[in-house]
């Protein structure tokens, strides 16, 4: 019980940030390309409770693979719907990406003030949790990213590869949405998810933290 409460607290702060930023950031490009959906139904903010979704974030605790509420997109407002759609499907999993990035830039800026600052209660206090978050956050924002380039339909990959696809091909392709979150689940807890993301996150996670 313990080790889950500890879990949970070094878990749950980068988690909320990965799961906001990713969904505020398809709001805001599609907003700058001319949607203003999402900020009348109020999810263009960062505040993670407009963005949250229960089932996929006990998800992510439980197969270690989540989502948030999707934020609303209408292509009917956009200038060039099919392209416009593909920045908008790639603006989550790429901020995914930067915090990933980042986080490991800050997590070896810790290790390096660790070694100077002496050992004191109160720095291994504050450090030693912040590093673990700061760790937790290149796990998770990689999940993310990389789990939402799958090209599943709903997922960001599929919208992405509509976006390349030749319009008829598009088309068809779209009308396995009514499938794909049958199929997701399908994959995560047979494992067979796991076993195709999961080498690409260890080697992502290596290589930013090497």
């Amino acid at each position: 019980m313990n080790n889950f409460i500890t879990e949970l607290i070094i878990i749950a702060p980068p988690l909320l940030l990965a799961l906001t930023l990713h969904e505020f950031a398809h709001g805001y490009v599609a907003y700058r390309l001319g949607d203003p959906t999402a900020r009348m139904a109020g999810r263009l903010t960062l505040n993670p409770l407009k963005h949250l979704d229960p089932l996929g974030t006990i998800a992510f605790f439980l197969i270690k693979i989540g989502w948030a509420r999707p934020v609303p997109v209408n292509a009917a407002y956009f200038r060039n719907p099919r392209q416009d759609m593909l920045w908008v499907a790639l603006a989550g999993p790429a901020t995914n990406l930067i915090v990933a990035v980042v986080s490991a830039i800050a997590t070896k800026a810790v290790w390096l003030l660790m070694e100077v600052l002496p050992s004191t209660p109160l720095v291994t206090a504050v450090l030693i949790p912040f590093q673990a978050m700061l760790i937790a956050s290149v796990w998770i924002n990689l999940v993310l990213c990389i789990f939402n380039f799958l090209p599943i339909p709903p997922l960001d990959g599929s919208r992405i590869l509509s976006g390349i696809l030749p319009q008829n091909l598009a088309a068809a392709y779209s009308r396995l949405e009514h499938f794909g979150f049958i199929l997701i689940l399908v994959l995560a807890f047979s494992g067979i998810l796991s076993k195709i993301i999961t080498p690409i996150i260890d080697f992502a996670h290596s290589l930013l933290l090497s």
